[in-house]
């Protein structure tokens, strides 16, 4: 029998990390006759728009699925927009009843909401995204692994990793050979592993190369809500201070201060646009004295104040607008 996949669709979706899941199934059958049958669940039964507003239409609403097999689901910049007891409910009785139940892009954001994700489990989301679980499921296990495989739970950080994840699975279940052939009519020369990161390497990121500098920016990433001192940041990479500071003059034109100040700010502008914390507590996750250094220090570096931003936004921004920031932040740093 064909095994049967349900992708519950919610307004708003990554259409690509939909598509992506369901292209390699197509192609497998294409090849072995019918190993998959998918199933489009959207919250009423009516057609759901994804983020690109390209609507797709739904085989059944959530109140006419008894059982899964396995369910994934699909959401986007909004995952909580349209959680509701309905369908809390409707996915824990899934649950009892003996389904796998996965999270695609954001979809772990309703999992765990819904208190379907343990302790145990290991879990993903887009990378965009992972600083706003941490902080709203700080007891849950998030990495930016591109796709977490466990024995009832599955989470994938959505875009293209989504066709990396179900190669993996079919290679589990029918073969590597399968899983290759069906890689190859994508024109993917390699299948990435869950191990590889989401994002680009510091390295890529930042234009650099010494690996001194390299590693201090990745202990800088892991210390937003207690930062380091200048003292202690050289310590940890094996440097004196004065080293430090002409590793970052010479290779980012900045100091390690200022630098440290900018991560800083972008991780609360990530979480001002992506969350409902308040102000008060984004300041103290990324390391603010108080909130009103926060909120002149952040006045001074995106020209808006933490409150007037996150009214402006909406408490929200596309991945395109963050990319792009992201970008001039970096060309930035390197003319100061």
């Amino acid at each position: 029998m064909p095994e049967e996949i349900s992708f519950l669709l919610l307004p708003g979706f990554s259409a690509i990390g939909f598509m992506s899941a369901v292209e390699p199934l197509r192609v497998a059958n294409r090849f072995r006759g019918e190993l998959y049958r998918w199933r489009i669940v959207s919250l009423d039964g009516t057609p759901v728009a994804a983020s690109n507003g390209i609507s797709i239409n739904a085989d059944a609403a959530i109140a006419e699925v008894n059982d899964a097999r396995l369910l994934f689901v699909v959401a986007g910049f909004e995952p909580l927009a349209c959680y509701t007891r309905e369908l809390a409910e409707w996915l824990r009785r899934l649950d009892r009843a003996g389904a796998t139940l996965g999270g695609i892009d954001t979809g772990s954001f309703v999992l765990a909401e819904a208190g379907l994700l343990g302790g145990e489990d290991n879990v993903t989301v887009h990378w965009e995204a992972l600083s706003a679980f941490h902080e709203r499921y700080p007891s849950l296990n998030a990495s930016q692994e591109l796709f977490e495989i466990g024995a009832r739970r599955i989470t994938c950080a959505g875009g293209t990793a989504s066709i990396d994840m179900t190669l993996d699975l079919i290679g589990r279940k029918h073969g590597a050979a399968l899983a290759s052939a069906v890689s190859e009519q994508f024109v993917v020369s390699r299948i990435r592993q869950r191990s590889d990161h989401q994002r680009m390497e510091i390295a890529a990121r930042y234009g650099v190369h010494n690996r001194k500098l390299i590693q201090v920016i990745g202990v800088m990433e892991q210390h937003m809500e207690e930062p380091l001192t200048p003292d202690r940041l050289a310590q940890e990479i094996g440097v004196t201070r004065r080293q430090l500071e002409r590793l970052f003059c010479a290779s980012l034109k900045d100091t390690p201060t200022h630098f440290y100040l900018q991560l800083r700010l972008a991780r609360a502008r990530e979480l001002l646009q992506q969350t409902d914390m308040s102000i008060t507590s984004i300041c103290v996750a990324c390391g603010f004295e108080s909130p009103s250094h926060f909120s002149r220090t952040y006045r001074a570096r995106f020209g808006a104040s933490p409150r007037s931003d996150r009214q402006v936004t909406g408490g929200l921004v596309s991945r395109n607008t963050l990319i792009s920031a992201h970008a001039a932040e970096l060309s930035q740093l390197r003319q100061q």
